[in-house]
Order: structure tokens, then sequence, then C-alpha cells
């Protein structure tokens, strides 16, 4: 700057550029974050494409990734290009400049601003719009696949007599074009109209035309295509009526057409259509006319005719036509939403059948033999038992069992029974020493299967073991038991190289062990352990001397997550459950395929469906669903996980399913024929929970086949609410070998029971067969009983049993001290017209840890019994000296002590009853101290005498009662039904 005066001037201060030192640096750290950026996305990218080829399953993820690729690249394009384009053409269409008023000088500013950034602008602004649309698109890469793949279902709908297939594969893809091009032709229409405003094709406060002709021609025309995706629109949602939900007062979630639909709003969409196509001639029309009177004035009657037509016509018909004469106008319309409903949740073949709920046969001996062929009735309650498996089986405290143990059968002796199984897995929490070495590198696998017998205990109250200590060894025989894949192996770990890790430990010492299979991602590579670094956050990866040659690291470890990555159209049963097979331990997965596309198909939210008391408590046990809300699913897929090696296979189990068949067409060579299920394997499949569930939600409502019985609601049941806890969720199904009236022997199944909605008393009972062995697996029967009558429900018969004054008093002994009472599975058992509860109680108390079985509660036609045994608790009911079922206060009967009944409280405690219950107590507390000292000895010599003195007080009770417990005329109106 050149000195003009006004005083002395000082030394003159350089701003001058960073040293070259400085720059270089700069540079160099700018280059290396780049870097750092890239190599970080790319070791994502890297790190799954070396898991997928590990598990043999490439296809997977180059077909996915591939899939996201191309949607990316061609909708991102067409969104850049039909974005760029219009601001090309609205620029290159520009009038001659003139300043003239202000509103133009002032763009002229702006004007003269981007002027030498026109282009980069250009490409900034077209680059933005393709990125977004192109994640948009990539996230629609099964949208895609389905819609290229589609397999024809075979069925159509009943209204526009397609095939089921359009609606569940191509509609969906129609719907996202439609989508995309309405975004297109917006994005277009507001970069249009910017740039000739900018440009000065639109003005607002300038004098004279308000558009030039070009500007006006450009504008109508993408107005026009507009309207033109409107009419294509409106003529797609003729189609999406039929999967259109809507509440109606029979279900909240009612899929389909209804009268007012069918009626109304199907020849408004018609209607709307041909204005739409009207409007948008209109707006291409402006091309020659280069006015915008008519366009506007159509637009208009299209939105006019919207709100008549499409909005107030169908409110009329509905009031004035369909609600005076509902069922006669809805009856047509539902009955097509029953037929769709019931095939597409696999319920259409459900048999239902009157069944009594009272005992036909009056001789008891008859039937207390009749008990063994109806059930094998499982005491061992495998959401109870876990924590006697943990004490009695953890053998050291890294090891550790599911929070709830399965349910399979295995034979022994040449009879299949049922058994309570779990896999010692690796504890996390219980490794003595937590460091990166321990976790990662020493402690890597659980060890060994421990299995029980379901319909048994021994004299102590503990699992009868058929499997069991470490190694293993009972009846499963000989097998790998090392287990490096499990339901609670959550993290990583690497094996096989120079770090040995910890096997198992025995009386001989701690045995060490390196890992032989072929899992997982070899280390051997330097790029691997970077990127692995990196994609896990664990830089000790990169350069610890604990990794060398034969090094691989294990992930994705749980078997549910195995089979979503390597099958992500999958939805997956959240109950993955062991087996012993060929020798090895395979985790079995049940795998669903689902669509929400199935026309007048109800939907079920499966997050909602599938949640009941065990999955409030236990967040593994939860479905992983693809799509949440469904209206269409199939177990089609079984797969196995090898607990050892981490192999996954994929079985078809459902030939016939389309949905399945359009993945394998995408998917080619990922699921093995059904022709390839070995015989052992076939052993151990069963009727999968979720699905269970799903059908059971659907058939509280869809058991009717009548549309008038189901518009009058009259029959609707509802899932009762778990009686032996407090989640206030629905109660599990349960797995028990057991038989149906119609059925010659026991079939392994899956039982649950319903009652009325509003109610707690029992109106049906639902088993379906779970054994693949049979010829009808899969079949589902309902005992639906009488509405005249009344017979407790699970809530009433738990109620019944705590409400029993010696029960009661049993109960209350064996809380004595700190001891918790636990009850196990109420289970139901069809027995002659009649129905069989049985339930295991458990006391954990003392110094115990743990639950042990002590009392088997046992209903039947109004009889109860409270015993050690289930064989005792059977006898005392069927031998006519159980409990009768006293009927509520409230129901009016009369609690003096005529003859008929029971006699108040203080007429049945003679002192030698109170005597007797103090023995009980005191033989109960000598047993607690037993177990304190853990004198197993002391222990069962006070269960002797605990036993001993119960059995005196209900001696010394009913005859101090005179018998009128245990006579026929105590309780006149005894039976299951009331406490209703």
């Amino acid at each position: 700057m050149p000195d003009r005066g006004g005083g002395p001037t000082g030394p003159r201060i350089r701003v001058g550029r960073p040293s070259r030192r400085v720059r270089t640096l700069l540079m160099t750290l700018g280059v290396l974050a780049v870097l750092g950026m890239v190599f970080t996305m790319f070791a994502g990218f890297w790190t799954d494409w070396l898991w997928y080829r590990s598990v043999d399953y490439s296809s997977v993820f180059t077909t996915t990734l591939s899939t996201k690729i191309g949607l990316f690249v061609v909708f991102g394009l067409l969104m850049a290009v039909s974005v760029g384009f219009n601001i090309w053409l609205a620029h290159r269409l520009r009038p001659p400049l003139s300043a003239m008023s202000m509103e133009q000088q002032n763009l002229d500013r702006y004007r003269m601003g981007i002027a030498p950034y026109k282009k980069w602008l250009l490409l900034g602004i077209t680059a933005l719009v393709g990125l977004i649309a192109g994640a948009s698109a990539s996230s629609q890469w099964r949208t895609w696949l389905m819609w290229v793949n589609g397999v024809s279902f075979g069925q159509k709908d009943p209204q526009f007599n397609l095939d089921v297939s359009f609606y569940a594969f191509d509609l969906p893809w129609y719907r996202f074009l439609l989508g995309f091009g309405f975004a297109a032709a917006i994005l277009g229409l507001i970069a249009a109209a910017l740039t000739h405003y900018l440009y000065g094709g639109l003005r607002i406060t300038s004098p004279g035309a308000r558009a030039t002709a070009a500007a006006t021609g450009h504008l109508s025309v993408l107005l026009g295509i507009f309207v033109a995706l409107k009419a294509i629109a409106y003529w797609l949602d003729r189609y999406g009526l039929a999967v259109k939900s809507s509440d109606f007062k029979a279900t909240d979630s009612w899929t389909g057409l209804r009268y007012v639909d069918a009626n109304a709003y199907l020849p408004a969409k018609t209607i709307l259509f041909c204005i739409a196509v009207i409007c948008a001639l209109l707006f291409f029309a402006t091309l020659w006319r280069r006015t915008w009177q008519l366009p506007v004035i159509g637009f208009g009657l299209m939105v006019l005719s919207a709100i008549l037509i499409g909005g107030l016509y169908p409110a009329i018909v509905q009031k004035f036509q369909v609600q005076p004469n509902e069922q006669a106008k809805e009856a047509p319309y539902v009955e097509k939403n029953l037929a769709a409903t019931r095939e597409a949740y696999g319920i259409d073949d459900s048999q239902v059948t009157e069944y009594p709920g009272v005992a036909e046969t009056k001789d008891q001996a008859k039937l207390r033999d009749d008990v063994a062929n109806a059930a094998s009735i499982r005491i061992m309650d495998p959401n109870i038992v876990s924590p006697t498996f943990q004490q009695l089986q953890q053998i050291r405290n890294y090891y550790a069992f599911p929070t709830n143990l399965d349910v399979d059968r295995y034979a022994k002796d040449g009879k299949e029974q049922d058994t309570v199984i779990g896999l010692r897995e690796l504890n996390y929490a219980g490794i003595p020493k937590r460091n990166w070495i321990n976790d990662h590198f020493r402690y890597t696998h659980g060890y060994g299967v421990v299995a029980a017998e379901g319909t048994s205990a021994d004299a102590g109250g503990r699992p009868a073991f058929t499997e069991s200590d470490l190694p293993s060894k009972g009846d499963l025989g000989t097998y790998e038991q090392r287990v490096y894949y499990g339901e609670r192996t959550t993290t990583y770990s690497i094996v096989g190289g120079p770090q040995k890790e910890i096997d198992y430990s025995d009386d001989s010492g701690e045995k060490t062990y390196s890992y032989k299979g072929d899992s997982g991602v070899n280390l051997d590579n330097p790029m691997n352990r970077a990127a692995y670094a990196v994609a896990f956050g664990e830089p000790q990866i990169l350069y610890s001397g604990a990794i060398g040659e034969g090094s691989r690291i294990l992930y994705n470890r749980t078997p549910k997550e195995r089979v979503e990555a390597i099958a992500p159209w999958l939805t997956i049963d959240g109950d993955a459950y062991p087996a012993v097979i060929d020798g090895r331990i395979q985790w079995i997965v049940d795998a669903y395929t689902t669509t929400n596309g199935y026309p007048y198909a109800s939907r079920t939210t499966l997050g909602d469906t599938t949640a009941d008391s065990l999955t409030a408590t236990n967040d593994q046990r939860a479905v992983v669903a693809q799509q949440n809300q469904v209206n269409y699913i199939r177990n089609s897929v079984k797969a196995t996980v090898d607990a050892y090696s981490g192999e996954v296979k994929l079985y078809q189990w459902d030939t016939q399913d389309p949905v399945l068949k359009t993945w394998m067409k995408a998917f080619p060579d990922t699921v093995e024929p059904r022709s390839e299920i070995s015989r052992d394997l076939m052993d151990h499949l069963r009727y999968p929970q979720d699905l269970f569930k799903v059908q059971r939600e659907l058939l509280t409502r869809y058991h009717v086949k009548d549309a008038n019985t189901f518009l009058s609601g009259s029959e609707v049941w509802q899932v009762p609410d778990d009686p032996t806890n407090k989640t206030g969720e629905t109660v599990p199904p349960y797995y028990l070998s057991m038989r149906m009236p119609d059925q010659d022997e026991q079939v392994f199944s899956l039982t649950t029971t319903f009652t009325p909605n509003g109610r707690d008393n029992l109106s049906a009972f639902m088993a379906v067969n779970a054994d693949p062995g049979t010829g009808d697996y899969g079949k589902i029967r309902i005992l639906k009983l009488p509405t005249s009558t009344t017979v407790s429900g699970p809530k009433q018969v738990q109620s019944q049993f705590n409400s029993q004054q010696d029960i009661a008093e049993t109960i209350r002994l064996l809380r004595g001290g700190d001891s918790e009472v636990e009850y196990g599975n109420l289970l139901t058992v069809p027995l002659d017209g009649g129905l069989l509860y049985v339930e295991p109680v458990y006391v954990r108390g003392g110094g115990l840890k743990y639950p042990l079985l002590r009392k088997v509660l046992v209903t039947y036609g109004g009889q109860t019994a409270f015993e050690d045994t289930l064989e005792q608790a059977l006898d005392k009911v069927f031998g006519g000296e159980g409990t009768p079922v006293e009927p509520p206060a409230d129901e009016g009967q009369d609690e003096g002590t005529d003859e008929g009944t029971t006699p108040p409280p203080s007429t049945q405690q003679p002192s030698t009853v109170q005597e007797a219950l103090n023995d009980a107590q005191k033989a109960f507390e000598a047993g607690q101290e037993a177990l304190k000292n853990n004198d197993w000895e002391a222990y069962g010599r006070a269960q002797e005498d605990l036993e001993d003195a119960l059995r005196r007080a209900e001696e010394a009770q009913t005859g101090g009662a005179g018998g009128a417990r245990s006579s026929p005329r105590a309780t006149p109106s005894a039976s299951p039904g009331s406490n209703s």
C-alpha cells in the first residue's frame, strides 16, 4: 500500500505464507486424515467380505452389494440428470437481461456473484441430490430382487382376479418407482422455478408479464408430468385397496376391501384417474397455447373432485348405506377376508372339535390308567430349572447355561422321551481375571451338553440327568463337546495361533487346546489384521505377539446372528435350540419367509404377537424380524449352525412357498433341498414357537368361518396371561408329548389355551403336531368347550390352588425362613372329555441358590391334590382322595355346617392337626439348616420327617371333619368351572 502520510511510519508487518515445512506438515496431515477415513470405510467392507467368504456364502455378499450399488448408481444418476437438465434448460431459456426494476437489480448481484462458479454449482447440486436419491434407492434392494425374481403364487385375489404375486412382488416396486418419479418431478420443478426466477424468466414484482413464454412452457410440462404421475397413483390405488389396512369393529387390523371400498372408493379412484389424465394433457397443451388458464381450471377441478368423489361420497355411502345394515353389506367381504387370512397364516386346515370339558367316564381306576396314555407329563420346567443346572453342572464359574433351557426328544431304551437340554456355554463374567488375552485368546469356548429327563426328578427334587459332568457323559454317546458358537457367545475370539486355549478342568488339572477347525478369518495377512484392528477398534490385533501363524478370528457367533447375516431375507425365530446330531452339537434355527402384501389377509405385528412372559424377561427369545408387520408367514427354512465349526446350512422346508422360491432365484445355491436333511436331524426338528404364537393370536378371531359370527364378535377368544408370574404377559406355549382325542398315540406337540374375551374361564385348548416324523405334522387341533357351561381357565386353576386351605398352609411352610416358592409351567392335558391340570412347584431356600422340585399340583374334575410326586398326586386325585375344589363365597353357597357344605375352618383344626403342622415346621427348618451345612444325609432325614408330618396333618384334618372333605356330597357343585 502506498504511504499516504499522516505521521511516522513504523516497521511494516508482513503477513506471509506459512513456511514450506508447515505447509508440508499440514498437507501430510490432511492426506493421512483422508487415507484414514478411506481405510476405515474399506476395513468395514473388507472384513464383511472376508467373513462371508469364510462361511462359504460369498454369493450373498456379492449379490446384495452389487444390487445396492446398481440401484444407487442408476437412480442416483437419474435424479441427478433430471434435476441438472431442468436447471440447464431453465438457464438456456433465460430472457435477455435488462435491469429495469429494483427486483432485477437485486437479482443481478447474485447472478454476477455466481457467474464464475455456475458449472461447479450445477455439478454440486446434481451430485448432492443424486447421492441422496441413490442412497434411498439402494435401501430398496429387497423390493428390486423380489420384483425381478418373483414367482407366481398360483392364487388370484377375489376382487381384481390378479395373481397374489402382483401384490407381494410387483406392487411394492411400482410404488417405489412412483415415489421416485414424484420426487424427481418436484425437485426438477423447484430447481427450474428458482433458475427461471434468478435469470428473469419469472418475475414477482417487476412490471409486465409474470413469466416468459419459455418459462411458462417449461414449468407447465413439469406440472403435467407431476399430474400424470398422480393419475398413475390413482390407478395403482385401486389395487392398493386389496392390501389396505383399516380399523373395523371385528378386528383392529382389517385388510382388504369393504363395501364402501368396492362401491365408493374403487369407482372414485377410476374417475379421478380419468380427470388427472385430462388435466395432465391440458398442462402439456400449454406448449402451444402459452397460457395456464385451462390447466389451472383442470387442476382445480381435480382437487375438488378428490375432495367430493374421493372423500365426501364414500362417507355418505358409509353413513346411509352401510351403517343401517352393516352385517348384510359387509358379510361378502368378511368372507373374503376370512378365507385369505386363514390361507396366508396356514390356519385354513385347523380342525375345531366340540369338547365337553367334563369327564365322561366315572371309573376312576380307568381314568388313572389313561393318564399315562394321554401325555408324558413334563414336571421339569425348562424356564425354572436353569439355575439348578447352573449350580449342579456349571463345574467352573466361567461356564453358564441359558436363562431358559430347551425341550427336545431323545430315545432311551428304545422309547422317545421329552428331555430338558442346555449347553455349558462360556460365561465371560465368570473369568477369574479379565484382560484382553484371557477374554479373547484363553477362554474361547464352552464344553458339553447337560440333559435331564423332563418327566421325572430324583428323590431330592433335582433333575434326573441323562447327560452330565465335565466332560459330559451319559446317554448321548460320543460327540464333539466344544461349544465355540452359542447363544451366550457374543464377543470375538482369536484361536488356532501360538496362544493355547483353556479347554476344561478336571481332577488332574487344567487342560489346554488349540482350535483345529477352519472357521473364522485367517489373521496371517497383515492387511487382514489391520482391517480387524480398525473394524473392532482394537489396535492390539495389529501388533500382538499372541497372534501368529494359524491364528483365526471368530465372530458373529450366536446362531441367530449367523443365520440372519447369511440369509438377510429371512425372519428368525426367537428360540434356537441345540441337539446332538451325528456326533456334533448342532443349533437348530427356524426361519420364516414373510410378506406384507397378501390381498385381503389381515396384518399382525410380529414383535407384539410373539411376545409372552418369557420374552418379557429374556430378550434373547425375541423374534428377529426383517419387517415387523406381515400378513403372510411360512416356516420355509430350517437352518443348522455347528457349535464347533460355525458351519451354517439352510434347508428348504416348505417346498411350495412362492416367497422362498423367489429368494432362491435371487440367491441361488444358498438353500439346500429338503432331501438333504438327514434322518438324525429330522428326529430333532419341531414346530416353531413364534409361528405357533402368531397362529394362535389369529385364531382368537379367525377360528370361525361364518361372517355373521365373526362380525358379532361373540366368539372372540384371548390368550390368557401367564398365571405363574407377574409380568402381565401372555402364557407361553408348551412343548409336550401328548395325545389329542382323535389320535391313537402320543405325539410331540406344542400346546396353548384360550379364554373368552374379558373372562378367565376356559374356551378352547389348542395343540399342533410338532413332530416332523409323523404324517400330520403341523396339523392344528382345537378343542372348543361349550359356552353353556364354565370350565376353569389357567388363572382360575392357579387361584384355586392358592386358595385351598391345606395347600396354602403347606406352601406357607415351604416359604418358611428365607425360602421362595416358584410355580412351574401349568400344563393342560385333555383326558376323557375333561381337562387335567398339572403344575410342578419348586422351592429355592436356605443356603440353596437354585430351585428343587418339592410338590406337584394336580386337578381334574373338581378333585385337587398337592403331593411330593406326580404319581402320588395322580393316585390321590383318581383314587377319590383328592381335595374337592370349593365354590367361591360369592356364588351364594352356604358357609354353615349343614350337610353338603364345608364346615368352617375352626371345626377342621383339632389340636392333633396343629401338632402335626408344628412338627412339619420343625422338620422344614431342620432341612434348611442341613442345606446350609451341605449335610445331605440330615437333609434327607428332615425331608422324610416333613412328609410324615404333612401326612399326619392331612389324616387328622380329614378325620376331624368327619370325612366331609372326601365325601361326594361335600361340594355338590364342585367342578372346574365353579370359580368362573
